[in-house]
Protein backbone atom coordinates (compact mmCIF):
# COMPACT_ATOMS: atom_id res chain seq x y z
CA UNK A 1 0.00 0.00 0.00
CA UNK A 2 1.22 3.56 -0.71
CA UNK A 3 2.51 5.30 2.40
CA UNK A 4 1.19 8.67 1.24
CA UNK A 5 -2.47 9.67 1.15
CA UNK A 6 -3.70 12.85 -0.51
CA UNK A 7 -7.21 14.11 0.20
CA UNK A 8 -8.58 16.42 -2.49
CA UNK A 9 -11.84 18.10 -3.40
CA UNK A 10 -13.75 17.90 -6.65
CA UNK A 11 -11.21 17.99 -9.47
CA UNK A 12 -13.41 20.25 -11.54
CA UNK A 13 -13.38 23.03 -8.96
CA UNK A 14 -10.70 22.59 -6.27
CA UNK A 15 -7.78 24.75 -7.33
CA UNK A 16 -5.79 24.17 -4.15
CA UNK A 17 -6.16 20.41 -4.52
CA UNK A 18 -4.77 20.61 -8.05
CA UNK A 19 -1.62 22.35 -6.83
CA UNK A 20 -0.75 19.67 -4.28
CA UNK A 21 -1.78 16.82 -6.59
CA UNK A 22 0.41 18.05 -9.45
CA UNK A 23 3.46 18.34 -7.23
CA UNK A 24 2.90 14.90 -5.72
CA UNK A 25 2.42 13.25 -9.11
CA UNK A 26 5.60 14.90 -10.38
CA UNK A 27 7.58 13.16 -7.61
CA UNK A 28 6.65 9.77 -9.06
CA UNK A 29 5.80 8.47 -5.58
CA UNK A 30 2.82 6.11 -5.27
CA UNK A 31 -0.04 7.49 -3.23
CA UNK A 32 -3.61 6.80 -2.23
CA UNK A 33 -6.13 9.44 -3.31
CA UNK A 34 -9.35 10.34 -1.53
CA UNK A 35 -11.81 12.70 -3.25
CA UNK A 36 -14.25 14.55 -1.00
CA UNK A 37 -17.09 16.22 -2.94
CA UNK A 38 -17.38 19.85 -1.90
CA UNK A 39 -20.41 22.05 -1.27
CA UNK A 40 -22.64 19.15 -0.23
CA UNK A 41 -24.51 18.43 3.05
CA UNK A 42 -22.04 15.71 3.98
CA UNK A 43 -18.89 17.66 3.06
CA UNK A 44 -18.07 19.11 6.49
CA UNK A 45 -18.25 15.74 8.22
CA UNK A 46 -16.24 14.05 5.49
CA UNK A 47 -13.51 16.69 5.67
CA UNK A 48 -13.43 16.60 9.47
CA UNK A 49 -12.33 12.97 9.26
CA UNK A 50 -9.15 14.06 7.45
CA UNK A 51 -8.48 17.76 7.86
CA UNK A 52 -7.99 19.72 11.10
CA UNK A 53 -8.83 22.91 9.19
CA UNK A 54 -11.83 21.45 7.37
CA UNK A 55 -10.16 22.29 4.06
CA UNK A 56 -8.44 20.43 1.22
CA UNK A 57 -5.89 19.36 0.20
CA UNK A 58 -4.55 17.22 3.03
CA UNK A 59 -1.42 15.08 2.79
CA UNK A 60 -0.93 12.24 5.26
CA UNK A 61 2.31 10.34 5.65
CA UNK A 62 4.79 9.18 8.30
CA UNK A 63 2.43 9.99 11.16
CA UNK A 64 2.28 13.52 9.76
CA UNK A 65 -0.78 15.41 8.53
CA UNK A 66 -0.32 18.54 6.42
CA UNK A 67 -3.38 20.62 5.55
CA UNK A 68 -1.87 23.67 3.83
CA UNK A 69 -0.97 23.64 0.14
CA UNK A 70 2.31 25.54 0.18
CA UNK A 71 3.51 23.49 3.16
CA UNK A 72 2.68 20.32 1.23
CA UNK A 73 4.71 21.56 -1.74
CA UNK A 74 7.66 22.35 0.52
CA UNK A 75 7.46 18.94 2.18
CA UNK A 76 7.40 17.16 -1.18
CA UNK A 77 10.39 19.16 -2.41
CA UNK A 78 12.34 18.20 0.71
CA UNK A 79 11.35 14.54 0.68
CA UNK A 80 11.83 14.00 -3.06
CA UNK A 81 14.82 16.14 -4.07
CA UNK A 82 15.26 14.26 -7.35
CA UNK A 83 11.93 15.70 -8.53
CA UNK A 84 13.52 19.18 -8.48
CA UNK A 85 10.32 20.85 -7.34
CA UNK A 86 12.30 24.02 -6.69
CA UNK A 87 15.04 25.37 -8.98
CA UNK A 88 18.53 24.21 -8.07
CA UNK A 89 20.10 27.67 -8.39
CA UNK A 90 19.76 29.56 -5.11
CA UNK A 91 18.63 32.88 -6.60
CA UNK A 92 16.16 31.20 -8.91
CA UNK A 93 14.84 29.13 -6.00
CA UNK A 94 14.28 32.27 -3.91
CA UNK A 95 12.51 33.94 -6.82
CA UNK A 96 10.32 30.87 -7.38
CA UNK A 97 9.33 30.87 -3.72
CA UNK A 98 8.53 34.58 -3.96
CA UNK A 99 6.16 34.22 -6.92
CA UNK A 100 4.59 31.09 -5.40
CA UNK A 101 3.92 33.01 -2.19
CA UNK A 102 2.37 35.90 -4.13
CA UNK A 103 0.04 33.45 -5.84
CA UNK A 104 -0.73 31.83 -2.50
CA UNK A 105 -1.72 35.09 -0.84
CA UNK A 106 -3.02 37.24 -3.66
CA UNK A 107 -5.25 37.63 -6.69
CA UNK A 108 -8.52 37.57 -4.75
CA UNK A 109 -10.43 39.28 -7.56
CA UNK A 110 -9.46 36.57 -10.05
CA UNK A 111 -10.32 33.79 -7.62
CA UNK A 112 -13.77 35.25 -6.98
CA UNK A 113 -14.59 36.52 -10.45
CA UNK A 114 -13.32 33.49 -12.36
CA UNK A 115 -13.66 30.42 -10.12
CA UNK A 116 -11.95 27.29 -11.38
CA UNK A 117 -14.32 25.15 -13.42
CA UNK A 118 -13.10 22.36 -15.69
CA UNK A 119 -16.58 21.30 -16.77
CA UNK A 120 -17.77 24.45 -18.53
CA UNK A 121 -16.65 27.40 -20.66
CA UNK A 122 -17.69 30.94 -19.78
CA UNK A 123 -16.50 33.36 -22.48
CA UNK A 124 -16.67 37.04 -21.54
CA UNK A 125 -17.64 36.31 -17.91
CA UNK A 126 -15.83 37.89 -14.97
CA UNK A 127 -13.75 40.50 -16.78
CA UNK A 128 -14.02 43.22 -14.18
CA UNK A 129 -11.27 45.85 -13.90
CA UNK A 130 -9.97 44.14 -10.75
CA UNK A 131 -9.86 40.72 -12.40
CA UNK A 132 -8.13 42.11 -15.47
CA UNK A 133 -5.59 43.85 -13.24
CA UNK A 134 -4.86 40.53 -11.53
CA UNK A 135 -4.39 38.85 -14.91
CA UNK A 136 -2.08 41.62 -16.07
CA UNK A 137 0.07 41.18 -12.96
CA UNK A 138 0.17 37.40 -13.41
CA UNK A 139 1.17 37.68 -17.07
CA UNK A 140 3.92 40.11 -16.02
CA UNK A 141 5.15 37.64 -13.39
CA UNK A 142 5.22 34.80 -15.89
CA UNK A 143 7.13 36.90 -18.42
CA UNK A 144 9.65 38.03 -15.83
CA UNK A 145 10.32 34.51 -14.51
CA UNK A 146 10.77 33.05 -17.96
CA UNK A 147 13.02 35.92 -19.07
CA UNK A 148 15.23 35.64 -16.00
CA UNK A 149 15.28 31.91 -15.36
CA UNK A 150 13.29 30.01 -17.98
CA UNK A 151 16.13 29.39 -20.41
CA UNK A 152 14.88 27.20 -23.22
CA UNK A 153 12.30 25.46 -21.06
CA UNK A 154 8.54 25.78 -21.37
CA UNK A 155 7.91 26.62 -17.72
CA UNK A 156 8.62 29.55 -15.41
CA UNK A 157 12.03 28.27 -14.34
CA UNK A 158 12.81 26.03 -17.30
CA UNK A 159 11.63 22.68 -15.98
CA UNK A 160 8.41 22.21 -14.03
CA UNK A 161 8.61 23.41 -10.42
CA UNK A 162 6.31 24.17 -7.53
CA UNK A 163 5.88 27.68 -8.94
CA UNK A 164 4.18 26.11 -11.96
CA UNK A 165 2.02 23.97 -9.69
CA UNK A 166 0.88 27.15 -7.95
CA UNK A 167 -0.10 28.83 -11.22
CA UNK A 168 -1.64 25.77 -12.91
CA UNK A 169 -5.19 26.59 -11.69
CA UNK A 170 -4.78 30.09 -13.17
CA UNK A 171 -4.01 28.51 -16.53
CA UNK A 172 -7.25 26.53 -16.32
CA UNK A 173 -9.19 29.70 -15.51
CA UNK A 174 -7.79 31.54 -18.50
CA UNK A 175 -8.92 28.66 -20.70
CA UNK A 176 -12.36 28.33 -19.07
CA UNK A 177 -13.11 32.05 -19.41
CA UNK A 178 -11.44 32.29 -22.84
CA UNK A 179 -9.28 35.23 -21.84
CA UNK A 180 -7.21 36.62 -24.73
CA UNK A 181 -3.52 36.61 -23.86
CA UNK A 182 -0.22 37.83 -25.28
CA UNK A 183 1.59 35.16 -27.27
CA UNK A 184 4.14 34.37 -24.57
CA UNK A 185 1.48 33.97 -21.88
CA UNK A 186 -0.61 31.77 -24.16
CA UNK A 187 2.46 29.65 -24.83
CA UNK A 188 2.88 29.11 -21.09
CA UNK A 189 -0.81 28.26 -20.60
CA UNK A 190 -0.56 25.74 -23.43
CA UNK A 191 2.51 24.17 -21.80
CA UNK A 192 0.68 23.77 -18.48
CA UNK A 193 -2.50 22.42 -20.06
CA UNK A 194 -0.47 20.06 -22.25
CA UNK A 195 1.16 18.29 -19.32
CA UNK A 196 0.10 14.61 -19.22
CA UNK A 197 -0.75 15.10 -15.55
CA UNK A 198 -3.07 17.98 -16.40
CA UNK A 199 -4.75 15.91 -19.09
CA UNK A 200 -5.36 13.17 -16.53
CA UNK A 201 -6.74 15.62 -13.95
CA UNK A 202 -9.00 17.36 -16.50
CA UNK A 203 -10.42 14.05 -17.76
CA UNK A 204 -11.23 12.99 -14.20
CA UNK A 205 -12.82 16.40 -13.55
CA UNK A 206 -15.11 16.10 -16.55
CA UNK A 207 -16.14 12.59 -15.49
CA UNK A 208 -17.17 13.64 -11.98
CA UNK A 209 -20.93 13.50 -11.33
CA UNK A 210 -20.95 16.50 -8.98
CA UNK A 211 -21.76 19.99 -10.20
CA UNK A 212 -21.18 23.23 -8.32
CA UNK A 213 -23.03 26.22 -9.75
CA UNK A 214 -21.73 29.78 -9.87
CA UNK A 215 -23.72 32.97 -9.60
CA UNK A 216 -23.37 33.58 -13.32
CA UNK A 217 -24.41 30.09 -14.48
CA UNK A 218 -27.91 31.19 -15.39
CA UNK A 219 -26.72 34.22 -17.34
Amino acid sequence: MPEITLVVGNKAYSSWSLRAWLALVRTGAPFHEIVVPLDRPETAAALAAHSPSGLVPVLKTDDLTLWESLAILEYLADRFPDAKLWPEDGKARAYARCVAAEMHAGFAALRQGMPMDLKQRYPDVGRTPAVLADIERIVSLWRDCRRRYGGNGAFLFGGFTNADAMFAPVATRLVTYEVPLPADAQEYVDAIMGLPEMTTWAAAAKAEPWVITHGFDAA
